[in-house]
């Protein structure tokens, strides 16, 4: 497969995943005290939203490099 094709699918399989759950979260880990032996952390979910736009752009973008014809 050329480099066009595989870009194209992973183009496309992101734009589907970012219309389907329409963003990702991930977790932050602070450490707010430490006494001696004795630590705090904190963990805050930190959630990152993409626009369905930029999913839809992806998906079309990921179709038309797999369609393009050979060269």
């Amino acid at each position: 497969m050329k480099l066009r094709r595989i870009l194209g699918i992973a183009l496309f399989a992101a734009g589907l995943l970012a219309l389907i759950y329409g963003g990702f979260t991930y977790t932050e880990e602070r450490h707010d005290v430490d006494v001696g032996p004795i630590e705090f952390a904190v963990e805050d979910k930190e959630r990152v939203n993409i626009p369905v736009w930029l999913g839809a752009v992806a998906a079309i973008a990921g179709v038309i490099l797999i369609a393009l014809p050979k060269r």
